[in-house]
């Protein structure tokens, strides 16, 4: 008998029926007033108005084999069987094959699978936001290639139109719609901002011009906590001679309306970028050391607009390794041992494995590989929004540690990634551990080894 003859159910599912562990609730921040069963049906349009025939198939193929919870960080860390990745989008499943699957008449007559309820959509709060970076290692792991991490995206989608939203994520999603940006980073403070560090660096920071072949975008991160990143870009961008600029009509790459679920800010805040492209007629628009932006922009920037963008989009760490690799970038070597932090979003979900590596060769460095493959390299555990969600602190923590074991057993002298928001989590965890790691940014690194000519 094959996997694919074996139909067992997951522990804690029986007779359509959802059986909770007995565990202390965590609260479910709620967005509007409305009744219970208004959310519950705002929820269920919304999860089914994006459905599609891939999803469908996604959501008949599991074989229940517990592959995806092996690759789960929050799984690996807690052992706790509600954060089996495949478990957490249960009642949009339970919904799917009560009201759209193909024995769904079956499944309503003999009451095989009840309706979900509003109680249940909160619980689940927890499972789809503060347990989930949507990293992909579980679509990674998964036997049936089910893309977990998609349908997770597509639920976040029904529980914000439900008001079903963490608290914090919400508020800095709608801060970033209102302003611009989900820290204060708005188009006055990011002016001043720049022209502060042109003037301290003295380095020309071009920005608002009418024309340039090259757009940089920034996130709110690195312009509030990493400025440094700022003055490493305009170093490079002046080493390789190149008509570029930056835009205060279109700089924020961070897109929290893809990681908070409302599709409609997402689409606002891509098209501010790409607005911005075409009005300066870029050809080239370089993303940041940012992991959703790239998969927001790159692969997701095209449907947002509605037909092919006029431009290329390249995250930074692909366009850094594509000039070193030519030449057009020479480096001093730095002569220490290093390890590489692949950013879900770039690498695993964006393929980008190999140029971030080049990079790393130009540096001159001995790359130490972490134990798993790029491509299944541990999360930080802080994407996704999770980052935000300070109720969620604990767990994150706990499955910080796979990672501190991760980097330690290499031995490395210096730990290097290209996203901030890594970044910030590892700086936020370093704290909190008290850990003597530090993650350095391969963009400063590479502004830091320019050789001049």
């Amino acid at each position: 008998m094959s996997a694919a003859d074996v139909n067992v159910a997951h522990p804690l599912e029986t007779e359509g029926r959802i059986h909770r562990l007995k565990k202390p609730a965590v609260r479910a921040d709620v967005q509007g007033n409305m009744p219970d069963k208004e959310r519950v049906d705002i929820a269920m349009k919304h999860f089914v108005k994006d459905f599609g025939r891939l999803s469908a198939i996604y959501m008949e193929s599991c074989i229940h084999c517990g592959m995806c919870a092996q690759a789960c960080h929050f799984y690996a860390a807690t052992e706790d069987p509600r954060l089996t990745p495949i478990w957490k989008l249960e009642p949009f499943k339970q919904a799917y094959k009560r009201e759209a699957g193909p024995f769904a008449l079956f499944y309503k007559i003999f009451g095989l699978k009840r309706a979900v309820t509003a109680d249940e959509l909160k619980e689940w709060q927890e499972l789809l936001y503060d347990t989930c970076t949507m990293c992909g290692r579980c679509t990674m792991a998964c036997p049936m290639s089910i893309d977990i991490a998609a349908l997770v995206a597509q639920a976040r989608h029904a529980m914000f139109h439900a008001g079903l939203v963490p608290h914090e994520l919400h508020a800095v999603a709608e801060r970033a719609e209102k302003e611009g940006s989900p820290l204060g980073a708005t188009p006055k403070v990011f002016k001043d901002r720049v022209e502060w560090l042109a003037d301290d660096n003295d380095i020309e920071i071009p920005m608002d011009k009418p024309k340039a072949k090259v757009i940089c975008s920034l996130s709110s991160i690195e312009i509030m906590k990493y400025p440094e990143s700022i003055v490493a870009t305009a170093k490079i961008m002046k080493h390789l001679g190149l008509d570029w600029t930056l835009r205060s009509d279109g700089y924020e790459a961070t897109n929290f309306g893809l990681l908070s679920g409302n599709a409609a800010w997402q689409k606002d805040m891509s098209m501010k970028l790409i607005n911005a492209a075409i009005a300066c007629g870029a050809e080239l628009l370089i993303l940041p050391e940012c992991g959703h932006a790239y998969g927001a922009l790159r692969w997701q920037g095209a449907n947002i607009y509605g037909k092919e963008l006029p431009f290329k989009v390249r995250h930074i760490s692909e366009f850094l390794g594509e000039n070193i690799k030519n030449g057009k970038l020479k480096l001093k070597p730095m002569n220490k041992s290093v390890t590489f932090h692949d950013p879900c979003q770039v690498t695993r979900r964006g393929g980008v494995v190999q140029e971030p590596r080049d990079a790393l060769k130009g540096l001159g460095v001995d790359l130490i590989e972490m134990s798993s493959e790029p491509g299944m390299n541990w999360c930080c555990g802080g994407g996704g929004g999770v980052v935000t969600i300070h109720r969620a602190d604990a767990t994150r923590y706990k499955s910080f540690q796979i990672k501190m074991k991760q980097v330690e057993d290499t031995g490395a002298e210096m730990l290097v990634s290209s996203c901030s928001n890594c970044r910030l989590t590892f700086d936020d965890s370093q704290a909190h551990f008290h850990w003597d790691k530090k993650l350095h940014s391969l963009l400063e690194l590479v502004a830091e080894n320019l050789i001049e000519e």
